[in-house]
């Protein structure tokens, strides 16, 4: 029986923890944050009840829960999960906990964040697992709202002007996306993204103000495209990343960099792909341009910061750059062994950087609560007196690196071998990208651990704490793992992308 609702049970437990929170006053902390961190840990626990049953064999999707929503207009409650939404998935609820447990710096109405916290990863599950377009665009909107109020209500100084660039450009493309949604819709009679896959536009579809089945599916692929591309974001609609990231609080940063990113990136190989086989075909070059300039500019654009969190914020620009690349592939050679390569190592940087990401900006938070500064330039020499730290923050900026060992490598090596074939001036250019990202990583731990030491600091800083590193800890022991035995995913990943890819 449990079995048979577990997708829902993952979903909709963190909007429920995060109603339970209602009854804890909201003077205790200390017993909000431990009832919402142990809460949060029930998904996480559920998620890998499912990974322990998930077939790797199987093609298709599976724990399938499909019961009519709105037969009137061909919606329905429709959830399942394959090798390429299950890393997402446990992705989410792994980083949820750990954002909780970092979230201690947050002041004023720490009982509205929490709960918006849980509200935002129902509504980040929701797009992972559910199989109706009009449900992936009521769980998009839900992962939208929560952020917007956790970046407005507990971020930094500019937090207001941030908040409203990151909703205005999102839900720009969430407008073209869900007129897109209702498009497809009433010209193929069902939301049901199997149906869809199997016969879209259809052969006799409905009229659409007198359109024509091509004209439909087109403009349904520009608006499906624009949507995801400001979403993940790819170069040049990424400027509302690094003013989102600046600003918003330690715990907002980890999950905004480490699941909110990988969305648009899954809407491309979920729905971009398999719904529009051909006119990713026809326009994958231009893709594979854009994601090459994402490498580059963000790249270059994280070495030229003197802000440690603007640094990495655009530093997300560039590693999923690679993400973008891996799709590009996939689009251009469907079905091929290159592609294949490709999109495995696309599906894994979307892990890996949720690790690294994630890691990074929760150690530049450590690091602001005790000095409150961000300005590279005001440290120096910090490895002489908080080794610990510097030595977790050498290895998570290793890992964020790319370094051999370590997840970041496998990921970024895969997607390059695959589009090498596909694309190779593009891949070529990429690999300027690369360059700066070892440039810029190693300035920022110049400027931060080595050196001569700003006096300045002499005691006043003090060590990480031990339930700091219990945040850190399970990143760097996936990040290590990943680089070491990149099989325990990419089995799973390799089963679903040689079907849908």
């Amino acid at each position: 029986m449990l079995m048979n609702v577990l997708l829902s049970l993952i979903l909709f437990f963190p909007a429920l923890a995060a109603v339970l929170l209602t009854l804890i006053p909201a003077k205790r902390t200390f017993l909000l944050k431990s009832a919402a961190f142990f809460l949060s840990l029930v998904p996480l626990a559920l998620t890998v009840l499912l990974w322990s049953r998930f077939d790797n064999q199987l093609q298709g999707y599976q724990f399938v829960e499909n019961t009519p929503w709105y037969p009137a207009i061909g919606s329905s409650y429709h959830l399942g999960v394959d090798g390429l939404s299950l890393p997402m998935v446990l992705l989410t609820t792994l980083l949820t906990p750990l954002s909780i447990l970092a979230s201690g710096s947050i002041r004023g109405n720490y009982k509205i964040f929490l709960m918006l916290f849980l509200f935002l990863e129902t509504g980040l599950l929701g797009v992972f697992l559910t199989l109706d377009l009009l449900l992936f665009f009521v769980f998009w909107e839900i992962g939208l709202i929560p952020m917007y109020f956790i970046i407005n209500q507990w971020g930094g100084e500019n937090r207001n002007y941030a908040s409203l660039k990151f909703i205005l450009y999102t839900m720009a493309g969430s407008l073209g996306l869900l007129l897109a949604i209702q498009m497809m819709g009433v010209a193929a009679g069902t939301f049901d993204l199997i149906k869809l896959t199997e016969n879209w536009p259809g052969q006799n579809p409905l009229p659409l103000f007198g359109l024509a089945p091509g004209v439909v599916k087109a403009v349904a692929f520009w608006a499906f495209v624009i949507a995801f591309a400001i979403k993940v974001p790819i170069w040049p609609f990424h400027t509302w990343l690094p003013d989102a990231h600046t600003e918003a609080p330690t715990p907002g940063s980890m999950i905004l960099a480490g699941v909110l990113l990988k969305l648009g990136a899954y809407g491309f190989m979920r729905l971009v792909l398999p719904l529009f086989p051909v006119e990713s075909h026809q326009f994958a070059g231009w893709l594979a341009i854009l994601a090459a300039a994402s490498i580059i500019f963000g790249a270059l654009g994280a070495f030229g910061q003197n802000d440690f969190k603007r640094l990495v914020a655009y530093s997300s620009v560039n590693h999923m750059g690679f993400v973008v690349l891996g799709v590009a592939a996939a689009a251009w050679a469907s079905g091929t062994p290159h592609a294949n390569i490709a999109i495995n190592g696309a599906v894994l940087q979307m892990f890996n950087h949720g690790l690294s990401a994630a890691g990074m900006f929760f150690l530049i938070g450590v690091l602001y609560e005790r000095a409150h500064t961000r300005d590279l330039n005001q440290f120096g020499g910090l490895f002489a007196i908080l080794p610990l730290y510097g030595g977790i923050l050498l290895f998570t900026a290793m890992g964020s690196l790319g370094l051999p060992g370590t997840g970041g490598f496998i990921s970024e090596f895969l997607v390059v071998r695959g589009a090498w074939s596909i694309f190779p001036g593009a891949t070529v250019f990429s690999m300027i990208g690369l360059f700066f990202t070892g440039a810029y990583i190693l300035k920022a731990l110049k400027l931060v651990l080595h050196g001569p030491m700003n006096e300045a600091w002499a005691g006043k800083l003090t060590e990480i704490r031990p339930e700091e590193i219990a945040v850190i800890a399970p990143l760097m022991i996936l990040m290590l793992v990943n680089g070491i035995w990149p099989a325990w995913l990419l089995e799973m990943i390799n089963r679903v992308s040689s079907v849908l890819f």
